[in-house]
């Protein structure tokens, strides 16, 4: 950069977010810590705000000697974040009070809707790990950058460390709760046609589970690789069937096919192969595919707009050929297997709903 003597606001603010940007791993970790003490859980299990030395005296420690002075500098942080709010009480002591902010309601542990085990799962290093590893991917190609950081694909590293597996398994299970949530209230009539319905990838059956609870007139099919439906538990109204979505003939025939989350952990080639599968599964008139995945939008200032491109860096990190896709990636890549007509349809959370016709 040019010697200057005077730095306008426009490059001090240049520098302001380089620092913000290369520092922001701190606001994971001090997010991951306090999910880690349950600081959100002993707040809200009292029912109103409290000090550090009260939230102190109920956290789990091996230790009996607690640091306040580091506990108190990471909440100033988490505070600035707005995860908590703060207050002097009215006291004679006039200490703070720390209380819960929607942001930190989600990171409840005791709660239906939670993003606890996310946050731990996103966090932890062996996941965190593949992000060192971006600069080569880019210079070398090749394997994904999981596979660089720890030698395996992911799948593989998961069936040789279970805890991790266990931890990834947790997170994936908390978000589909939020997003069948968002599903079932918003998608109003995607179901009401559908008399047999299959969770291409549905792992132990959750979501398919939840819709067939919801429209019990609906037969549901609980279709992943065998070792995973395998472990599946019983629900009433869902069969679990074994088989590969690459090989053709295996999907079982249905009115609908539900994808949720699938699509982006496969290259675009994948995909075509997966979606060919399913358009052989459905009737070619009345039949549908219903994906649910992100829609990104790189200019957009929606909500979850920002969290979408940060997730396509996720997918570098962690599939072999993954991507988030725009719409215009959804609908070329659509056409190509076989489904020329499409229907975004938009709901309060990350991922939308893409309806995908055969004809």
């Amino acid at each position: 950069m040019e010697a200057v003597t005077e730095l306008d606001e426009a490059t001090l603010r240049g520098q302001a977010d380089v620092w913000k940007y290369m520092l922001g791993f701190a606001d994971s970790m001090a997010l991951k810590s306090v999910v880690e003490l349950r600081i959100p859980d002993i707040i809200h299990s009292h029912g109103h705000a409290l000090t550090l030395s009260e939230i102190a005296s109920s956290i789990d420690f091996a230790s009996p000697s607690p640091d306040i002075t580091c506990l108190t500098r990471i909440m100033r942080l988490l505070v600035r974040r707005n995860i908590f709010t703060s207050h002097h009480g009215s006291g004679d002591s006039g200490e703070t009070l720390y209380g819960l902010t929607p942001s930190s309601r989600w990171l409840l542990y005791n709660s239906e809707l939670t993003l606890a085990p996310m946050v731990l799962s996103e966090t932890n290093p062996i996941l965190m790990a593949p992000m060192h590893y971006f600069s080569q991917c880019v210079k070398q190609g090749g394997p994904c950058a999981f596979e660089k950081a720890h030698g395996r694909d992911i799948v593989q590293f998961f069936s040789e460390n279970l805890e991790i597996n266990r931890l990834f398994n947790d997170a994936m299970a908390c978000t589909s709760k939020i997003i069948m949530k968002v599903i079932l209230a918003k998608y109003k009539g995607g179901f009401d046609d559908v008399a047999k319905l299959v969770d291409v990838g549905g792992g132990t059956g959750t979501a398919v589970a939840e819709i067939v609870k919801a429209y019990p007139s609906i037969k549901g099919i609980n279709f992943d690789l065998p070792y995973v439906v395998a472990t599946a538990p019983a629900y009433h109204g869902v069969s679990h069937v074994g088989g590969d979505m690459f090989d053709e003939g295996n999907i079982p025939n249905a009115d609908a096919i539900f994808m949720k989350w699938v699509l982006h952990d496969w290259s675009d080639s994948d995909c075509i192969k997966i979606l060919k599968n399913c358009r052989k599964a459905i009737p070619e008139r009345s039949g549908k595919v219903i994906i649910v995945d992100v829609v990104l939008e790189p200019n957009g200032d929606g909500m979850f707009d920002d969290t979408g491109v940060v997730f396509d860096l996720l997918m570098i990190a962690h599939t072999t050929g993954g991507k988030e896709r725009s719409e215009s990636e959804w609908k070329k890549m659509l056409e190509q297997a076989g489904f020329p007509r499409y229907k975004i349809i938009k709901i309060p959370a990350l991922p939308s709903i893409i309806e995908a016709y055969p004809v």
